[in-house]
Parts: structure tokens; C-alpha cells; sequence
């Protein structure tokens, strides 16, 4: 049986914390106001079970939905342009922070210091994770780090802080937490070392989204990245998973019912017993949800075994299914079914199920055995922080610095590499010959170290693949013309059927007019231009109503304030173009 998940550990402090979606008109918090609280440490423990909350969910693996990442068969508001400004919500929500204040304002009542210096950490990194959530989505956010008295107009009519100072201030929280919180390794429970993990998260994003944008003092954050980063890996004792398989430790990583702890830094945790679970085989398998898929430039980015380039491939657009994927990165055989997929606790041969993938690339990262396949069954624990990010955030801002060596990248990069048995990254080769369709990609990238750059774009887009990074990586790359060029699937170079894992059976037929009077079981039968559509050249189009899309830069990278919150507080300024 697992330990229990934050998740439990947050329910049962649910009497704790309000309800309401802001804290701004709320009275303190009545239940624990009582002299009593705040005397041992159960207290502490109690209270701060609930801050768990604020992590997400589902939306670890169907948050790239948002981006060019994960396409369904509705494109999300962001890759639409469809954006506009609600009434209330829209995620400006504080009553997080209220309960984070609050209990920094009293946690030292507990008169052990010893068991105070850690819960003090733990405060502090939750209002740097709040904080951070917040100038993603905002830009400049009012910090606040006091409880607001009801009668405080001055605070409650506060305008927004400049980014820089809250990111400053949540570099401070997050120092704090380092030196505080204990070392103990609990892939369920905040711990110095997810402090170092989120510090170094925090340090790549602003320092990243400040140089695209050419505003000065950039290398200040990722330097802050770095050494968090290098901290973390001299002294944390983690790994990258490999048991020395490298055809099925990718998969296995996500597929486990338990977090690994061998790499994970922390988990959402999902249990039978708990009676905690999510939907992901659900929504890779059915074809009434969503039917997501990965999209052919993905597909196309995945090296050769060799570490060659797929794209430096004559026609590399051009060739079908089974051939197309053969001797590729494993990482990608370990992310979609391709020919020999079989699911786990099973041994039958699966194809692509169309019906239930968009573009054809189905997904399995994370799928496990098929009595999990239910709506809301899956119990596979979902990774908040885990190794392998903090190892791509170390070389991303070392490349961006420009003092990126071979050294770190065989310390970073490579060891990602070497789970999946990919030849190792050479920097002197990678920034000789800048990859072009990575370049076309990412048109912003143009220092010195260009290539090496490209490449460590290539290998978080496929490392972090269904990990909820693709949409904060597009803003601070400033890449959002990314999201409007073209989104294609499998290439079909005419009607009729296809075995697409190549094992003698006919898996799809595509028919232009009258459906074809058999009906071989097994086949998934699709009309062009009802149920598929083909671009001019032969690739699946997903979405053609929606062949051109914007993407406004001078607005777009944020989200809007909503109306009612300018409404409460004149000293809100919009968001710039919404």
C-alpha cells in the first residue's frame, strides 16, 4: 500500500482553509484562531497539509494542450487566439497566499525551533511556488507577504509590483526555505531539495524571458539557476532512472504506480486505496475525449539512433508511418505507439488508433494496464519535479550565459541521453552546424552558441514531453509565432489502406465518396474531408478551419486581469493590449 498522497494529506486539512476563490473580503481564519493552535508540531503539520492543494493535477500530462505540443480535436483559446478578458476567475485567485501569510504569522508559537525552522521553510517555498504561478500568468502582481486586514484599504487597493521585485522576493522565500527545510528525500513531501529544484526553475524562466525581451540584468536569474541547480546535483543523491534497459526505462519511469524515487523530486500520488485517481489512459485510448496526439514536427525532432538528424533526410516529410519511426531516439517508441507496441500486462500488437489520436501519433507515456482504462481510473503517480528537468535547466542556462562547456554537458545532458543509449551532445559540433529546422522553429535563438541552444530546446521538448512545460517555455523563449505555424500529423500519400505497424493486417482505409462495402473488423474506416482531412502535401491536417492563426506579441504571452478585480481596486492596470 503507498504512503499517503499530498493530495489526502491536503483533504483532511480542508476545515482549515476557506472556500471562497479571494481573500481579499475575508475574515481571519476562525478555525485555528484558537490559543490552543500553533502550540506542537501535529499543528504545524495540519495546517500546512493544505498549501498541497495548490499543485496541479490532470493537468501535468494534458497541459501542453494549450501549446503546440499535445493537439486534440478542439485547439485551446492560446493557439486559437481566442483569448478575451472574464468577468471573475481567470486565476486571479489569492486565498492561497492568505493561508500561507497567516500561517507565517504564526508558526513560531511552536516553541521547539528545531521543528519551527523547517515549517518556516515550507511556508516560504509555497509562497514562492504561489508567487511564481502568478508572474507566469500576470507579469506584475501586488506582494504581499502579511495578512490584509479587512480595514486595510491602502492594501487592498494596492497596485501591481514590478516583476522584478516579486521575483526577487521569491528568490528570498526560496533561499530561506534552502537553508531551513530538512534535507530528507520524500518523493510526496516539499523538501530543501525541491526548493532547490523550483529555485532553479524559477532562475532559468526570468532569466530566459528577460534576455529575449533585451532587458538588462537577465544574468543575474540564470546564474541564481545554475548554482541552484549545480547544489542540487552534488549533493542531492539523485538520479536518472535506468535499470539498463534502454527500450523501456523512458516508459517505465511514468508508467510506475509509484513515484521512482530514484529521480522523481516530487510526485502527486494517486492510490486504489486512497480512493485518489485520474483519467490518463482514458483520455490516450478513447475517442470521446479529446483524442490527442503528438504533432509531426514533434515527431520529426527525435534523432536518429545515431544522432543523426531525421530532418536531413531526403523527404523526410514524405515517408510513412512504420519506416518514419524506425531506429529513432527510444524516447520516442517510449511516447507513442509505433510498429511492436504492445500495453503493459499485455502482448498483443497494437497500431495507432486514429479514432482516438488527432494526428495519428497516439500517446503513451504514462499508460498503464487496461483495467486501468476507465474514466477516472489510473493510479500512476504524476511527477511535480523530478531530476532530469533540473539537469536541462542546469545546461540551458549555462548555454544562454555562454559558459556552457563539454563538461556539463556529459554531466547534464548526456547523462539524459545515455538512459535511451543516444550518442552523446558535442558542443563544438552541435554550434558548427546549427540544426535549421529547429532554427526555423525558433527564430530568436541567434548567439554563439545557437546550435547547442537548438539542441537543448530539442531534448526539453522531448525529455518533458506531457510534463506541463511547453506553454511557460514558448513565453519565455518570447516564440509564440511557434504556436501559429503549421499543425500536421502522419503522412498518407494517397486514399486507400494502410498497415501501419507493418504486420500483414490493414489497420486504416481512407475513402474519398462511397465508403467501401466491406467492413473488415479491426479497420478504422475514415472518409476524406469528414473525418480526415490532408494538407497539399499529404499530411494529416487536424484543424484546417484554423490553417492560419495569430499569435499578437504585444499581448499574448500574458493573460488579462479580470474585470471585476478592476473594478474592486482602481490602482489595477490592465495587461498591456487586452
Amino acid at each position: 500500500m503507498k504512503k499517503y498522497s499530498i493530495l489526502f494529506l491536503a483533504v483532511l486539512a480542508t476545515t482549515l482553509t476557506s472556500c471562497s476563490e479571494d481573500f481579499l473580503d475575508r475574515t481571519p481564519l476562525s478555525e485555528v484562531t484558537d490559543e490552543n493552535f500553533f502550540q506542537k508540531e501535529s499543528d504545524l503539520i495540519l495546517f500546512s497539509n493544505s498549501f498541497y492543494r495548490m499543485f496541479p493535477s490532470t493537468s501535468i500530462y494534458n497541459g501542453d494542450s494549450s501549446s503546440d505540443n499535445i493537439i486534440q480535436n478542439t485547439l485551446s483559446e492560446e493557439m486559437r487566439g481566442a483569448r478575451t478578458v472574464p468577468t471573475t476567475g481567470g486565476g486571479w485567485s489569492w486565498t492561497d497566499l492568505r493561508n500561507i501569510n497567516y500561517f507565517l504569522a504564526n508558526y513560531e508559537r511552536v516553541p521547539d525551533k528545531n521543528v519551527t525552522k523547517h515549517y518556516g521553510g515550507l511556508a516560504k517555498f509555497f509562497r514562492a511556488y504561489f508567487y511564481f504561478e502568478k508572474v507566469k500568468r500576470f507579469g506584475d502582481v501586488p506582494w504581499y507577504d502579511y495578512v490584509i486586514d479587512p480595514n486595510d484599504t491602502a492594501s487592498l487597493e494596492k497596485p501591481r509590483d514590478p516583476r522584478s521585485v516579486v521575483v526577487d522576493n521569491i528568490m528570498k522565500d526560496l533561499d530561506f526555505a534552502i537553508e531551513n527545510m530538512k534535507p530528507t528525500k520524500n518523493a510526496y513531501r516539499i523538501s530543501k531539495w525541491t526548493a532547490l529544484a523550483l529555485k532553479a526553475r524559477v532562475g532559468l524562466f526570468e532569466g530566459t524571458y528577460m534576455k529575449y525581451r533585451g532587458l538588462k540584468g537577465y544574468e543575474k536569474y540564470l546564474t541564481q539557476a545554475v548554482e541552484a541547480a549545480d547544489l542540487l546535483m552534488k549533493e542531492s543523491g539523485y538520479k536518472v532512472y535506468s535499470t539498463g534497459k534502454p527500450e523501456k526505462d523512458y516508459l517505465n519511469l511514468f508508467a510506475s504506480h509509484s513515484a521512482v524515487e530514484q529521480e522523481v523530486i516530487l510526485a502527486r500520488e494517486y492510490s486504489t486505496e486512497l480512493n485518489i485517481k485520474h483519467n490518463v489512459n482514458y483520455y490516450t485510448i478513447t475517442s470521446s475525449y479529446g483524442r490527442p496526439g503528438m504533432p509531426k514536427d514533434l515527431v520529426n525532432s527525435y534523432l536518429m539512433k545515431d544522432g543523426s538528424r531525421f530532418t536531413d533526410k531526403p523527404n523526410y516529410n514524405k515517408i510513412q508511418f512504420a519506416q518514419e519511426t524506425k531506429d529513432r531516439d527510444l524516447r520516442l517508441s517510449q511516447t507513442i505507439r509505433t510498429p511492436k507496441y504492445t500495453r503493459i500486462g499485455g502482448n498483443i500488437e497494437l497500431a495507432p488508433d486514429l479514432s482516438a489520436s488527432v494526428t495519428g501519433y497516439q500517446l503513451i507515456k504514462y499508460v498503464t494496464e487496461a483495467q486501468y482504462d476507465t474514466n477516472s481510473a489510473s493510479i500512476v503517480d504524476l511527477p511535480l519535479f523530478r531530476y532530469a528537468e533540473v539537469l536541462l535547466n542546469y545546461a540551458e542556462a549555462k548555454a544562454e550565459l555562454g559558459t556552457l562547456t563539454q563538461e556539463d554537458l556529459d554531466k547534464s545532458i548526456n547523462v539524459i541521453r545515455a538512459r535511451v543509449a543516444m550518442p552523446a551532445l558535442v558542443l563544438s559540433a552541435a554550434n558548427a552546424t546549427p540544426d535549421q529546422y529547429l532554427a526555423n522553429q525558433y527564430r530568436n535563438v541567434q548567439n554563439t552558441n545557437k546550435g547547442v541552444i537548438l539542441e537543448i530546446r530539442r531534448e526539453r521538448r522531448i525529455e518533458l514531453y506531457m510534463e506541463d512545460h511547453r506553454w511557460e517555455d514558448i513565453v519565455r523563449w518570447k516564440e509564440g509565432q511557434k504556436l501559429t505555424q503549421p499543425i500536421e500529423g502522419m503522412y498518407f500519400p494517397n486514399t486507400g489502406s494502410y498497415d501501419l505497424d507493418q504486420n500483414g493486417t490493414v489497420d486504416i482505409h481512407i475513402y474519398d465518396g462511397q465508403k467501401p462495402n466491406e467492413n473488415q473488423k479491426g479497420v478504422y474506416y475514415v472518409k476524406l474531408g469528414r473525418d480526415l482531412n490532408l494538407s497539399t502535401n499529404s499530411l494529416v491536417e487536424p484543424h484546417p478551419t484554423f490553417r492560419t492563426r495569430v499569435f499578437k506579441e504585444e499581448k499574448d504571452y500574458l493573460y488579462p486581469i479580470p474585470i471585476q478585480e478592476l473594478q474592486l481596486n482602481p490602482n489595477l492596470k490592465q495587461n498591456p493590449g487586452w
